[in-house]
């Protein structure tokens, strides 16, 4: 498996899982290169600048795949799935990160630092790592509908409707 360029940020409610996950992320085989967002913000970052930025990276295919944590992940995976082309998700669980990947392909993983504790978000951010979309499987006909309707609906905004 190609490893993976991964964006990873947080705001303040999820600062320690993000230091303690970004470190897990460059000890990982599965990981080329780990791409810190809002580390340089002299400011409190607001969340949906931090998903908003991380999201951008991955839509524009300077990263693979996204990181957030905040203190539920619900603010940042709301913020990032504005951002145009990306499916965001939160997970609590390991069938929801498989299926957050093989089925819905989602880009971005959103983790709460307030409602897992750091071993399961370790734990889930590695089983996150392993999987890989399959664009032949039965679930890409309907990552393909979700993507053609985000794009009507964006032509439809572009033309005022």
């Amino acid at each position: 498996m190609k490893p993976l360029r991964i964006a990873i940020g947080s705001d303040m409610a999820g600062l320690r899982y993000k230091a303690a996950l970004a470190e897990d992320l460059r000890a990982s085989r599965q990981v080329v290169s780990v791409i810190g967002v809002a580390d340089d913000m002299s400011a409190e970052p607001a969340y949906p600048d931090v998903a908003f930025a991380a999201a951008r990276l991955v839509a524009r295919g300077s990263a693979d795949r996204a990181l957030l944590i905040c203190h539920t992940g619900l603010g940042m995976a709301i913020a990032a799935n504005k951002v145009w082309g990306i499916r965001a998700v939160t997970a609590r669980d390991s069938l929801s990160v498989q299926h957050a990947v093989l089925s819905n392909d989602a880009q971005v993983l959103a983790l709460g630092q307030g409602v897992i504790g750091l071993d399961d978000a370790r734990l889930l951010v590695q089983e996150w790592l392993s999987y890989r979309f399959d664009p032949a499987s039965s679930a890409a006909r309907k990552v393909e509908a979700i993507t053609a309707y985000e794009h009507r609906a964006h032509d439809a905004a572009m033309r005022g409707l």
